[in-house]
């Protein structure tokens, strides 16, 4: 088994130095082998700069979130040693920075990587090292495939059921549909899209027009003009925040008027809609999971208003308005749970067993009726999605919650 590394070492943004019990330091003598307990160290990359250093937030408030959860003592008394390095969302760079804190720094685990690009490019590498890769901040299909990678598991809904959500709603409501899509050309995009052609199953055909960006293009303004020329009217937006808020804003101000689909992971008011223009933006069509903090309906909520507190004590300059900062801070107390679930064990194979033992666990800021549930054979938390719709200023349920089980 892997035991929790011996030396406070500490580095990254949110590196915790407060000393705690010692676990897991090992010295040698002959055959003599002896243990001392410290700190649980997490690892973690995260895009801080680069083309979707908007989700870098997610770093900092899971980071504020640990340094509240050490001041009350830590996990069973094990204080938390958060490693957070920036990728700049480039997979070369997240592979050199993983390999430093899995080597160097030795942490137990790595936390919440972000995007596909680069958990793909260290996926076989933790796998091969039997490092926990947990909790990817990412939805696509290969995070889900506890047998071919038993270490890896994901956190977001999967890109291709929430992609046949969409699907199974346009194909149910939308007999007229001519469809345009816009995806980022890699894994997250296409599984989206495969999603979004299961849901409309028979009626793909409703999918007149594809057009595909890299993340290096500065703009995806010419791909909209192209989409908009093909007559489509209903546009799916599979995109990062910086390429979602162009693409709304170009089709408002070249009088495109589909009905608009945002996948998820662009859906913050704070990061995407208010930059591309709230008024450009009504109309917007998404799912959710989590409780929208821009949301007026949750101000009374005791979640929300805990989270509130929390930001402000402990991420002050964090947007109360930004869905990425409820993200983080749900994903952190999903951590801790898997924590406490460890107990003493606190080792990478019981990290990876109890995260595969998740049982209607319910943070409250998600929203009422999604729980997380995981086993051995199934290592995606999320399974439950609810249409809603932007209205000018906040998200607005309808429908019923859609759930894949």
């Amino acid at each position: 088994m892997r035991r929790l590394p011996s030396l406070l070492f500490v580095l990254g943004v949110f590196a915790l130095v407060e000393p705690a019990c010692k676990r897991g330091q090992t010295t040698t003598e002959g055959n003599t082998t002896s243990a001392v307990e410290t700190e649980i160290k997490i690892g973690q990359t995260m895009p801080y700069s680069g083309p979707a250093s908007a989700y870098g937030t997610i770093g900092r408030v899971e980071g504020a979130y640990f340094k509240k959860l050490n001041e009350g003592g830590g996990v069973g008394g094990h204080k938390i040693n958060f490693m957070t390095l920036d990728d700049a969302y480039s997979p070369p760079k997240a592979v050199e920075q993983v390999r430093k804190l899995v080597e160097q720094d030795q942490v137990l685990l790595i936390f919440q990587p972000l995007g596909t690009p680069s958990n793909a490019a260290i996926q076989d590498y933790l796998n091969t090292k039997k490092v926990p890769q947990l909790f990817t901040a990412t939805g696509a299909s290969r995070w889900g495939d506890p047998a071919h990678h038993p270490w890896t598991m994901a956190f977001n809904p999967s890109y291709q059921l929430e992609g046949a959500t969409y699907g199974k709603y346009i194909a149910s409501t939308q007999p007229e549909a001519k469809v345009a899509v816009l995806y980022q050309n890699d894994d997250y995009g296409k599984d989206y899209l495969k999603g979004l052609k299961d849901g409309l199953g028979d009626k793909a055909k409703m999918i007149i027009a594809e057009s595909t960006y890299e993340v290096t293009d500065p703009t995806v303004d010419s791909q909209i003009a192209t989409l908009k020329g093909s007559g489509a009217n209903t546009f799916v937006n599979i995109t990062t925040p910086k390429f979602a808020a162009q693409a709304i804003r170009k089709a408002y101000d070249i009088g495109w008027k589909p009905v608009q689909y945002l996948n998820n992971v662009s859906g913050s008011v704070g990061a995407v809609l208010t930059p591309a223009g709230l008024d450009k933006s009504v109309g917007l069509i998404t799912v959710g999971y989590f409780k929208d903090p821009s949301d007026p309906q949750w101000d009374g909520d005791p979640a929300m208003q805990e989270w509130r507190a929390f930001m402000k004590q402990y991420y002050p300059d964090g947007s109360l308005t930004d869905a990425n900062n409820a993200y983080g801070y749900i994903a952190a107390q999903t951590m801790v749970q898997v924590l406490k679930q460890c107990g003493s064990n606190l080792t990478a194979e019981n990290v990876m067993k109890q995260a595969a033992s998740l049982v209607d666990f319910a943070p409250g800021m998600l929203l009422p009726g999604v729980k997380i549930n995981t086993s051995a054979t199934d290592y995606y938390p999320f399974e439950q999605l609810q249409l809603v719709r932007f209205n000018g200023k906040t998200w607005v349920a309808f429908g019923q919650l859609y759930s894949s089980r």
